[in-house]
Parts: structure tokens; sequence; C-alpha cells
């Protein structure tokens, strides 16, 4: 690969890569979208921009976001969701249950996968479906 700034890697190359890895890449994904979503809605501070970054791409929250677009998934889309909810996760952070960890871990799974297939536009469609009411509230 030589654009690394914009993957779009094949089937066998996607399935080479564990769970755990996909969450890892869809993590900063989903990072950025948030952050770009904060910075385009205005109106809060440097620090704020941060705590609300921090409150946003916390597993609770995630959790949440994800049974927004569930419905909207193909059957592939499933199958790399529900991959990365099974994924082997030693430690889950104090503040959310197993539950709300692996329902995360399966939405930054997508978003990884969905990251490094060049599906630019379909990450774009799911995370706005999911920020719907914060759009409203904003």
């Amino acid at each position: 690969m030589e654009n690394y700034f914009a993957p779009a890697l094949s089937r066998d190359e996607l399935l080479s890569i564990s769970s755990i890895g996909l969450a890892h890449m869809g993590d900063a994904v989903f990072e950025l979208l948030v952050r770009t979503w904060l910075c385009t809605h205005g109106g809060a501070t440097g620090k704020g921009m941060h705590r609300a970054a921090i409150q946003m791409v916390c597993a609770e929250s995630q959790a949440q976001k994800a049974e927004r677009i569930l419905p909207l998934l193909s059957d592939d889309e499933r199958a790399v969701f529900r991959r990365g909810r099974n994924a082997h996760v030693h430690t889950v952070p104090n503040h959310a249950s197993r539950a709300q960890y692996g329902e995360a871990t399966a939405l930054e799974a997508l978003f990884g996968w969905l990251y490094l297939r060049g599906e630019r536009d379909r990450i774009n469609e799911l995370f706005c479906k999911m920020m719907e009411e914060e759009d409203h509230a904003s």
C-alpha cells in the first residue's frame, strides 16, 4: 500500500486484521469525526471541546450511538459489528459495563473496517445518523 491516508484494503487483507486491530483503527476514525463535529458546531473553548470529545467517545456514549445505526447496517457490516462485539478484551473501564464496552468496541471495529475499505461516504452517513440528536440539541 502506498497511500496510508486513504487506504482501500482488499477483503483478504481486511480478514487478516483482528477485531481489536479494526477497533484500534476505528477508535481514531471516530475520534477524528467527533472532533470535526465539535469544531464545526462551534461555541466551545479548547478545554470545553476536549471535555465534550471525551464525553462523546466514552464507551457508554458510543454504545448508545451504535444502537441508532444497527437497523441501517448491511449484512457484511453486521458481521463486522458482531465480530467486534465478541472480541476478547481483557479490561473494561470502571465507568462502563461489559455490554457497553462490547458495543463500543463493535462500533469502533465497524468504523475501522469501513475506513480501511475506503468507504468514507458510508462512515459519514452512519456518523451523521448517530449525531442527529446532538444536532437538535445544539
